[in-house]
Parts: structure tokens; sequence; C-alpha cells
């Protein structure tokens, strides 16, 4: 099923977020850094994610679903130490 999902925007192929990238990624949604491609501060933690191929987009997957829209939507660049 991961084969048939793409970005909606940019259409690039997604693969979930390794564990080493989460870890980055909750630890500065923790600190309070991270917002949404929107301007939204993402305040809880994920369980897991989607990011895009290129390593530039991460959608959350809440309670295994997917949300895959462009406004819950993080962008990687915010993330000091995340592999691109």
């Amino acid at each position: 099923m991961l084969d048939l999902l793409v970005c909606p925007v940019s259409k690039a192929p997604l693969r979930p977020l390794g564990v080493g990238e989460l870890a980055i990624l909750n630890r500065a949604i923790s600190a309070g850094q991270v917002t949404t491609v929107s301007g939204a501060a993402v305040a809880t933690p994920l369980a897991a994610g989607l990011i895009t191929r290129d390593g530039h987009v991460i959608y959350p997957v809440v309670d295994e679903i997917p949300v895959m829209l462009r406004e819950a939507s993080i962008g990687t660049i915010q993330l000091e130490g995340f592999p691109r």
C-alpha cells in the first residue's frame, strides 16, 4: 500500500520515517521547535510518519492513518541535525 502513496504537493514517493529520524523529530517537537508548513505548532510527538524520499517533507501518521494534508506536513529544514 505504501508504494501507492505520494506527496500530494510534489508527487514525490514516500517512505516510513526511520527510528533515528523519528527520534530527532520528536526531540525537536518536545522542545517546542517544530511547526507545520502552515505555521501551526506541533505539540505532540509522533509515533510514526512518512517522509518524501528526497527527505524534505514529513507527513504524520495518527492511529496508523497517514495524514496526507499539506497543512499538516512538516518541513525538515527546521530540524537541526536531520539527515538529508
